[in-house]
């Protein structure tokens, strides 16, 4: 499964180049990511309430070409590996224009509680477990 969130480069996101600033990138691929868990049927707010967090453990970003403002932009989120306590993520950004690979990267996560202590997945929310295996290819 792969999906897709619209977006469009707002002015503020631009430096003095006129180019999308790096440091939004992560929030576009966390864009992507709420739009993933959505597509999903769960969304990262109910994964949350249920006692379950997703926190950050590895970012990677490839620059490809320029974003400016006013670009429409799609974000494309696939899970590229999991596990009952890891989910790794893949984006593409892209220029809707043209289809043309502004940045691709990957996110690693690791499933844990509010206070950060690892659990396994499968066992905490079965459901949503499932429903990831079923989508990826591993």
């Amino acid at each position: 499964m792969v999906s897709e969130t619209a977006l469009i480069a707002r002015y503020g996101e631009t430096d003095q180049m006129g180019i999308v600033h790096h440091s939004n990138y992560p929030i576009w691929f966390e864009a992507g990511r709420t739009s993933f868990f959505k597509q999903l049927g769960l969304s990262y707010k109910k994964i949350e309430e249920a006692g379950t967090i997703l926190p950050l453990t590895s970012l990677n970003c490839i620059f490809k070409s320029p974003a400016r403002y006013e670009d429409e932009i799609i974000v494309k989120t696939r899970v590229l590996k999991m596990s009952v306590v890891k989910l790794v993520f893949q984006y593409e950004v892209l220029k809707k224009e043209g289809m043309q690979l502004v940045v691709s990267g990957e996110t690693a996560h690791a499933w844990t509680d509010k206070k950060l202590k690892p659990v396994n997945l499968e066992k905490k929310l079965p459901d949503l477990y499932l429903r990831l295996k079923t989508i990826t290819a591993n």
